[in-house]
């Protein structure tokens, strides 16, 4: 595959994970593709992906499921 930014071919694709959140409330999407050029440096998500995360995030309740999720605040580590 060809980049979108440099035009140079041989692009990775590689799968994150990205969170989401509104005070308290969290959401965890992943396995998200995310586009890499090893000559540019770049990193970016197609159309699609971003269609699909705002479908996710719009319509969390049918596709989410609860899982406890350990979070922890830089500010409460004591200095």
């Amino acid at each position: 595959m060809i980049c979108d930014i440099c035009g140079q071919e041989g692009i990775h694709i590689r799968k994150v994970a990205r969170t989401y959140s509104n005070g308290n409330d969290l959401l965890v999407i992943k396995d998200i593709p995310v586009i890499s050029c090893p000559h540019c440096g770049e990193s970016y998500l197609t159309a699609e992906t971003l269609y699909d995360i705002e479908r996710i995030r719009s319509h969390r309740n049918e596709f989410a499921v609860m899982c406890p999720v350990e979070v922890a605040s830089l500010y409460n580590i004591g200095r």
